[in-house]
C-alpha cells in the first residue's frame, strides 16, 4: 500500500503557507543582508495564492495536477529568482508521478529528486555555490540512503541534513544571484533560499507526525 494521498500533500502545502507567513520576516532580513530584501515577501505572497487555489481545487485533481497547480501558482505570483526555481521544482516534482492518487516513499524520494535537478538546471548552481542547493543536494543524498522502511525517520534525517546545509552557507563566498556581486563581503552571512528550503521541507516530516 502507498504511504501518501493527495490528502497529505494538500496538507504539506498548507503547512508551508503557514511557513513562509511565520518566517516571513526572518526569511526577508536574511535576504536583506545579501540580496534584495524581498524573499520572505514574495513567498508570503505566493504561498497566499497558493492556499485560495486550494481551496477551489477539483476533487478529482490527483497528486500531479497539485503539485501542477501549487509550482504553477508559485511560478505567477513569487517574484525575483524564488518564483522559478520553487515552481519549477513542484512541478517537476508532480511530474514524476503522473495519474497516481497515492505515491511510495520511493516514489516520493524520486520527486524530490526530479523537483531539485531542476533547480540546479534552472539557476546552473553548484555544491558551494551559496544557494539553495547547498541545503538540497547534501539532504537528498541523506534521504536516498536511507531506510524506506521508516519514512518518519527518513525524512527527518533529511531536514536536519538540509538544515546543516543551510549553515554550511555562512561561510561561503557566494556564486551565484544577486549576492554574488558582493564577493568576499557575502561571507558571513546566510543564504536566504537554504533556509526557507529546508523550512519548506519540514512540512513533510510535520504533516507525516499528525
Amino acid at each position: 500500500m502507498a504511504d501518501f494521498d493527495r490528502d497529505y500533500f494538500i496538507a504539506v502545502f498548507r503547512r508551508m503557507a503557514e511557513t513562509a507567513e511565520t518566517n516571513r520576516d526572518e526569511w526577508t532580513r536574511l535576504d536583506g543582508d545579501i540580496g534584495d530584501g524581498d524573499h520572505g515577501i514574495n513567498m508570503s505572497i505566493g504561498f497566499r495564492e497558493v492556499v485560495k487555489q486550494l481551496d477551489a481545487i477539483p476533487d478529482d485533481t490527483d497528486i500531479a495536477g497539485t503539485f501542477k497547480l501549487v509550482g504553477m501558482t508559485l511560478l505567477r505570483k513569487v517574484g525575483g529568482a524564488s518564483g522559478p526555481l520553487y515552481g519549477s521544482f513542484f512541478m517537476k516534482a508532480g511530474a514524476e508521478v503522473a495519474d497516481q492518487t497515492e505515491v511510495s516513499f520511493d516514489d516520493l524520494r524520486r520527486m524530490l529528486r526530479a523537483g531539485v535537478d531542476s533547480i540546479q538546471a534552472r539557476g546552473k548552481a553548484q555544491l558551494g555555490d551559496k544557494t539553495m542547493l547547498d541545503s538540497y543536494l547534501p539532504g537528498l543524498d541523506v534521504l536516498e540512503a536511507a531506510d524506506a522502511a521508516d519514512p518518519g525517520a527518513a525524512l527527518t534525517e533529511f531536514v536536519a541534513r538540509m538544515k546543516q546545509g543551510s549553515d554550511d552557507t555562512i561561510p561561503l563566498v557566494a556564486k551565484k544571484g544577486r549576492a554574488m556581486r558582493l564577493g568576499e563581503r557575502s561571507v558571513g552571512h546566510r543564504d536566504p533560499g537554504s533556509q526557507s528550503s529546508w523550512q519548506l521541507m519540514n512540512c513533510f516530516v510535520e504533516e507525516l507526525a499528525r
